[in-house]
This record gives C-alpha cells, structure tokens and sequence, in this order.
C-alpha cells in the first residue's frame, strides 16, 4: 500500500518540461515550456530572473518575489499571471501572494527560507486563537503568505521550499523565541486554493496552514522534517470549508494532518467550523504524533470528515482525537475507511484530558461534544495498545462504531489492549474484541461505519490543463 502511494505521489508531481532551441544552458535565445494541471490557466507569464533574482543560493530573492507579485498582480483582471521559478536556490524571506496567480517551481529549484530572523515581519495572532501557539504575543509571517484571495496556485515539477528550519528549533527548545515559528504556506480567508507537487523541507513550525479558507486542494506533496522536530505538522486545515487532501507523503515530528477549527474562548467566539473535508491516499510516518489528527484547537468545530486508503508507518497512532474541558465546539460525523497500519503505538486514540490552554480565562462549563465517529476496513500489525479511548465525566464520548478491524499485537504489547472510560459505541468484527463499552452487534450490518452516500462539492472541481512559455535571452 505505501509504495502505491508514494508511485502517485510521483506520478502526481510529474509534468513535462521541454528546453527548445537548445536549452536553458546555451548561450542565444530560446523558450521554455512545459504544462501543468490547475484550477486555472493564466494569461501571462514571467520569471522571477526578470525581476532581478539570483537563484545562487546567497544573494537574498525577498524583494524580487515582492516586486514580482506586485507586478503581476496588474493582470488579476486579465486573465491573471503566473510566476516561474527556475533551477537554482532562491534564499528569500517571506512574501505574500495575490488573486488570480500561480508560482510555480522547476524540479531544480528550491526555495531557501532566511534564517535571519530579524528579516521576518511579525504579525497578529489568528482571531480564533487569541494567543500565539510558541509564545504569548504575535506570531512570524509565514514563507509563503496570502490573505484575503480567490484563485491563487502554488505548484511545479516537485520543486523543493526549504524552511532550514534547525535555528527556529534551537531557539524554541532554549525558549528564546518572542514569537510563535513561521510556516512554510499560509493562506488565509482565501477561495479556490490548490497546493500541488511541491516538496517541503524542514520547516520551521507547521508546513502547509489553510485557515478561514474554501474550495481548497492540496495534493501529490512530499513533506520531510526529522521525526524529533518540534511542532512540524504537515497539513493542517483549520477553519476551512469544502477542502481536498489526497497523494501525500509525510515524515515530521508531529501529526502528519491536523484539522483544527480554534482554541478555547477565542475559537467558540470566532466560530467557524471545519467541515467537508476529503484525505485520501496519505502516508504518514511520525512515530510521536498521529496520522490524522482531530484538535486539539477545535473550539469551532469540526464535522463531516472523511478519510480514506490511509498508510501508517511507525507513527504513535493512526487516528487522535484531542479536545478538553474549555474547548466547547464538536468533533461529529468523522468517516474514516481503509487503513493500512505497521508499528504503532495506539490504533485508536481518543482525549478528553488534552490540556495546553490559550490563557486561563477559558469557560470550564465549555464542554465539547464528540459524536459520530466511525472507523471500518482497518489491519494493523505490531500494535502496542489497540485504543484509549478515554471521554469526559459527565461528557461522553457517543456514537462510535468500529467495524472490520484486526489488529495484530506486538509481541510485548499491553496485557489490555482497549481501554475505554466515558464512551458509547458499537463494534462488529472486531479483533481483539473491544471494551464492553463498544456494543459487540454481532454480524455486521450493511453500511455500518461507512461514508455517507452523496458526494461532497469540492470532489467536483476538475483541473485543466495549462501551460508556460517564456522566451529566454542568455
């Protein structure tokens, strides 16, 4: 299943790239061409040499990128504007995007984040949250940052972004970070986003961060941080509608996707949730974290999720679900079909006790509901502990269902391999047999645990077929 995974991961990266007249190499004049899939073509094009970028890997690119977008930004109207990036390193600092563009990165090139942290603006922290997630104030600028867009693509030919992410770390194990770590990619309160064959490295915090965004697609990404590196999330939609994740790789030292929806008394208040979202065909190897993760910060809410043909390797657990006392919002209507687990510690994790609050002025009367969580098709081998599932007293967790699993023990693994506490549920075929808290319903019935029937809107946004040319005087 993995090596399949990774084969679309590739396949989905790959895009034909054709040097005319001699290539890129020789002196004279030429072309370059290639084509690509998106969720919309552009009418113009330029590279970011014409802005007067040096992609030798010392010379900071950070003005170029920002005259560049500023420039093309005047095609927004007229068919929009894509931004090329060719083989070479590219050091910059962050900056920002615009509506109707796409940036797209040669297989050669790689995008080098400024380890210069005085260079990173610092902005305000997200309304849902009210407090930085590394440090009270604000927070650092993403690399890569767009707010307020429609139609913005970020793609190439498996081109790199590279976060050189070791200074950030050092400075948060030494706790001398004023502010929270920057991202690679954020896009903020933005319509129609796609996010595609791209490879992230050593990111300083979280990886790819759509928040109070729609119609957003994120796929054939590779992702790789070392598997002790603090905080280096791979995908974590958070307060987003209508959201696609399919044909990714991720290693981090931390849940490889994490649906998040707010924290505490600032997500309840701002109060959006995130819902309708896909993830398909991950894998994930993160062996102190989960594969997809629920929360902890879903005080907006998260509903209708749906994964499906997922493959955990060494990772802590497959599926967490993290929330507490003070979160309020709901967790409800998770789908989960077809995983493919090797070496974990928990299959099933359930927390109601997930500390870590925003401030003290958190409403302990705000209990969340966790409700709806189905799990089916799952095998698993060399498992330490089959679940914890441990809910709120006062405040159980309801409506599990957990259907055709077998969950092969690790030799030396728990005497108990379930443990529930507040929970309600049903189970069918299920091995080892779960707690008595989880109904054992005998034969299975038709349709228990599964997805529901209709398809979801943003299944239905198709990519074209687009493409670049750009001549070239060398």
């Amino acid at each position: 299943m993995g090596g399949q995974v990774m084969v679309v991961v590739v396949v989905a990266a790959a895009v034909v790239m054709v040097l005319m007249s001699g290539g890129e190499c020789r002196k004279g004049s030429g072309r370059v061409s290639f084509e690509y899939s998106a969720i919309s073509c552009r009418a113009h094009s330029a590279s970011i040499t014409d802005f007067g970028g040096v992609g030798d890997g010392k010379t900071l690119n950070t003005k170029a990128f920002q005259e560049a977008v500023q420039q093309l930004s005047r095609f927004a109207s007229d068919g929009g504007a894509q931004l090329f990036v060719p083989a070479g390193k590219w050091l910059t600092a962050a900056f920002n995007l615009t509506s109707h563009f796409t940036l797209y990165l040669h297989k050669d090139a790689v995008l080098l984040a400024s380890q210069d942290i005085k260079s990173w603006a610092v902005v305000d922290p997200l309304p849902s949250y009210g407090h930085g997630r590394d440090a009270a104030g604000g927070r650092y600028i993403s690399l890569i940052f767009g707010t307020n867009l429609t139609d913005v693509v970020i793609t190439g030919e498996n081109g790199t972004i590279d976060g050189q992410g070791g200074v950030w770390w050092q400075q948060f194990h030494k706790k001398k970070l004023k502010y929270t770590r920057p991202y690679l990619i954020e896009i903020m309160h933005s319509d129609n986003v796609q996010i595609s064959n791209l490879t992230l490295l050593n990111s300083p915090s979280w990886n790819i961060h759509p928040v109070y965004s729609s119609n957003v697609i994120i796929q054939g990404i590779t992702i790789l941080a070392p598997v002790t590196s603090p905080n280096t999330d791979g995908i974590n939609p958070d307060s987003c509608t209508n959201t696609r994740i399919e044909d990714n790789y991720i290693v981090s030292g931390d849940d490889c996707i994490a649906v998040k929806s707010g924290w505490d008394e600032y997500g309840i208040k701002y109060g959006m949730p995130t819902k309708h979202l896909i993830i398909r065909r991950l894998t994930c190897i993160s062996p102190y974290s989960a594969a997809i993760a629920l929360g902890s910060e879903m005080s907006g809410g998260i509903q209708d999720v749906r994964a499906q043909d997922i493959t955990a390797v060494h990772t802590e657990s497959a599926v967490r679900i993290k929330t507490a006392v003070g979160r309020g919002g709901y967790v409800k209507d998770i789908y989960v079909k077809g995983m493919n687990l090797h070496t974990m510690k928990w299959v099933f994790w359930m927390t109601g006790n997930y500390g870590s609050h925003a401030d003290d002025h958190y409403d302990p009367n705000a209990l969340p509901e966790i409700n709806g969580i189905n799990y089916r098709d799952v095998v698993a081998e060399n498992v330490s502990i089959a679940a914890r599932l441990e809910g709120i007293t006062g405040d159980p967790f309801t409506g599990i269902c957990i259907a055709n699993v077998t969950i092969g023990m690790a030799k030396k693994a728990k005497k108990y391999p379930w443990s529930c506490l507040e929970v309600e549920g049903v189970s069918s075929g299920v091995v080892p047999p779960p707690c008595g808290l989880l109904a054992d319903q005998g034969e299975e019935k038709l349709g228990m645990c599964d997805f529901p029937t209709e398809n979801l809107a943003v299944d239905g946004i198709q990519l074209q077929k687009c493409s670049y040319r750009m001549k070239y005087n060398v």
